[in-house]
């Protein structure tokens, strides 16, 4: 089943400054788009704004998912529309199980753990892990892993992936590019992927690349894009500040 994500004119202020202003992005099912940009750009507001954070304030703009408007929905009631944040540092979450975690977000408990267990070796995740606390005593590396299983498990309409490449050594992000780019034909996932480095587009061949600047899109490419950012830096694509 086909869906599109349409990001329109997003303005979105933090701590009283506005960060984005007049975002606009269209992606389809399937799909792998990037977002770059040097830092303080814009693009973890992104995604923390698209996923309902509190300490994200909407100016103005509209998010949809197939014409359904996000913005005036609650954190949960993006996620059982298809939206999932797969996070730069997962945070830990005493006292609750991944097992409890999912269920609570809608998977079927009758068959979770069998799933669990079936994404835990795709991605090569010990399964003794699986039965801690939501990323108590886990590693950088295993942390991600562990959001792979929640994603495989979920099967989100889109994942919005802040920095999943940061920490991860060359095996590491080897296995997670793998199982993001199974989920974009198993049950044509949209990835939209922010990240500073192009080793992770090497092997997330992206549909498009984003170059975001002072909180607004100020270039779009293909794959070659992140050739020219990786020799040329982000200082022709600055914008001056409003």
């Amino acid at each position: 089943m086909s869906s599109t994500l349409k990001i329109e004119g997003l303005r979105v202020e933090v701590a009283g400054k506005e960060v984005l202003k007049g975002l606009s992005l269209t992606m389809h099912s399937g799909e792998v788009h990037a977002i770059m940009g040097p830092n303080g750009s814009g693009k973890s507001t992104l995604a923390h704004a698209l996923t309902g954070h509190p300490g994200y304030r909407v100016l103005e703009g509209s998010v949809t998912i197939d014409d359904v408007e996000l913005l005036t929905m609650s954190p949960t009631e993006r996620a059982r529309e298809g939206l999932m944040l797969v996070l730069q540092q997962p945070f830990e979450i005493p006292g609750v199980r991944s097992f409890d975690l999912l269920v609570a977000a809608g998977a079927d408990p009758a068959t979770l753990r069998s799933r669990m267990l079936d994404e835990a070796r795709r991605i090569e995740l010990a399964p003794e892990l699986l039965d801690r606390f939501v990323n108590v005593d886990l590693s950088g590396g295993e942390r991600k892993r562990a959001e792979m299983v929640q994603l495989g498990v979920l099967r989100p309409k889109f994942a919005l992936l802040d920095e999943i490449d940061s920490g991860l050594d060359v095996d590491a992000l080897d296995v997670v590019a793998q199982r993001l780019v199974a989920a974009t034909t198993e049950w044509n996932c949209g990835v939209l992927a922010i990240t500073h480095f192009r080793r992770l587009l090497l092997q997330l061949t992206p549909t498009m690349i984003h170059v975001v600047s002072d909180g607004r899109i100020v270039a779009t490419g293909g794959p070659e894009l992140a050739v020219t950012l990786e020799r040329d830096g982000y200082d022709i694509f600055r914008t001056t500040p409003t």
